[in-house]
């Protein structure tokens, strides 16, 4: 039963994802890249982005393992496979997910300075962390793990759907500067948060029995909103989801903040804060706390019949020593605060020097060198990813990027991102980890991003 738990665990966490798009960001006068910094230069006189296909992003990252180290073809015996895996993991290992889909994006160019950018997006985003302590206790028990001590600290989740309409504007202040917000409008269609738990579980010998097992000031909370009823049962259903995506009874507010600034007229530098905001969750409530201290010395089983409700007098003897209650209070929840910061140095002939006789082009260089930091602040705290990459135009057409992301997951994660701008239509994608696209399930890190718009200069 331990191993198929264990199994489960490390299955659904491998299908999770992060949420940085290096690739993306500052690449190429893309539309998509104002929702990564607001205050992005544009280069046209409006875009609209082709619905439900505008904009589609998947990242899939974990660390510690792969699934490879649990199912290469290696003769190696599956519990061997297991036990390797949990001793490689680390105390500050953990997953994340966030996913997105553009319903509809669309801008327009308001005048000389300002451009008008509006759109409705859904996301997903999932943060836990795995915890190694706990692992090893299900794998092996009380028996070998004596006087240890397992934190319930190290145990946290966090997972919302939302559905956010933004509405963002970038101005051009003067040559060198340019400045954006973007004001987005929350809708939360499901979440589960658990976090900030504390005490701790141990296991000692004891004088009145084989084992004393002990709770040490326990203080758990967990929250949920769209899964149950006013039952207490589940109820689940896609058109009520889909239903709380647009203007539900879960709203929040949040703002993103950007600026880019030319150092020169080959150079310059970016920096971006998304997604500073608040969900607040009143539909489908059930929360739950434990608190209390609590020794439980085993259970006398009473083979002759004196005792037949042992079961039910450990239960109201926790109930007593650890209070369990439920209530259906709103709560509110923070959004993951993200953090972009780029330098770009160009270089090579200019898009500009082609093209004299269109006005619409800046002085927009073929190629590029520079790199990127980017960090999220997680329930753990903030984790971080080093970017660096090249630019290079191909042709009038298409141009490429190659990057290369120092981050929690991979120390070898190469990727490629095209632009292809034919007609009217800008078509681009981008794909990460390309070393290990023909043997994914020995990484622990894989992404593409993809979206087609149409623009107008």
């Amino acid at each position: 039963m331990k191993k198929i738990f264990l199994v489960v665990l490390m299955l659904i966490t491998y299908s999770l994802t992060s949420q940085n798009k290096q690739i993306l960001y500052g690449f190429d006068n893309i539309p998509q890249t104002l929702l990564l910094n607001p205050g992005s230069e544009t280069n046209y006189k409006y875009h609209i982005g082709i619905p439900l296909i505008s904009g589609i992003s998947a990242h899939a990252n974990i660390s510690g393992f792969t699934i490879a180290d649990l199912f290469r073809a290696d003769n190696v015996d599956f519990n061997t496979k297991l036990d390797n895996v949990i001793n490689q993991l680390g105390n500050n290992d953990y997953i994340s997910l966030n996913t997105q889909i553009e319903i509809i994006n669309a801008g327009y160019q308001l005048n000389d300075k300002d451009y008008l950018s509006v759109g409705f997006y859904t996301e997903l985003d999932v943060f836990s962390s795995i915890p190694k302590d706990f692992l090893e206790l299900l794998r092996e028990g009380n028996a070998g793990n004596i006087n240890r001590s397992f934190l319930f600290s190290k145990v946290s989740a966090k997972a919302d759907a939302v559905g956010v309409l933004h509405f963002g504007i970038s101005r051009k202040l003067n040559e060198r500067f340019i400045a954006g917000a973007r004001l987005k409008i929350y809708s939360g269609m499901l979440n589960v948060l658990s976090n900030n738990n504390q005490g701790s579980f141990t296991t000692r010998l004891s004088t009145n029995g084989i084992y004393q097992h002990t709770l040490s000031n326990l203080d758990l909370t967990g929250y949920s909103s769209g899964f149950y009823n006013d039952n207490g049962g589940i109820e689940l259903t896609t058109s009520d989801v889909l239903g709380n995506a647009f203007f539900g009874p879960n709203l929040g507010l949040g703002i993103d903040l950007g600026f880019t600034y030319k150092v020169d007229e080959q150079t310059e530098f970016s920096a971006s804060l998304l997604d500073i905001g608040f969900v607040n969750y009143s539909d489908k409530l059930r929360n739950g706390t434990v608190e209390g201290n609590y020794v439980f010395d085993g259970i006398e089983f009473q083979y002759d019949g004196t005792n037949p409700n042992y079961w039910q007098d450990l239960n109201d003897d926790l109930d007593a020593n650890i209070p369990r209650s439920e209530n259906k209070d709103s709560y509110s929840v923070m959004r993951p605060i993200k953090f972009n910061a780029a330098l770009h140095h160009y270089f090579g002939k200019t898009r500009k020097e082609e093209t004299c006789y269109d006005i619409s082009y800046r002085n927009y260089f073929d190629n590029a060198v520079g790199a990127q930091l980017f960090s999220v602040i997680r329930p753990n705290g903030p984790q971080f990813a080093f970017t660096g990459f090249y630019q290079r135009r191909l042709s009038q057409k298409f141009t490429t990027r190659i990057t290369y992301t120092v981050d929690d997951f991979s120390y070898t994660n190469f990727g490629l991102g095209i632009s292809a701008h034919i007609w009217k239509v800008n078509l681009y994608g981008g794909i990460d980890n390309l070393f290990n696209l023909s043997d994914i399930a020995n990484a622990n890190s894989a992404s593409f991003q993809f979206g087609i718009n149409m623009l107008f200069k």
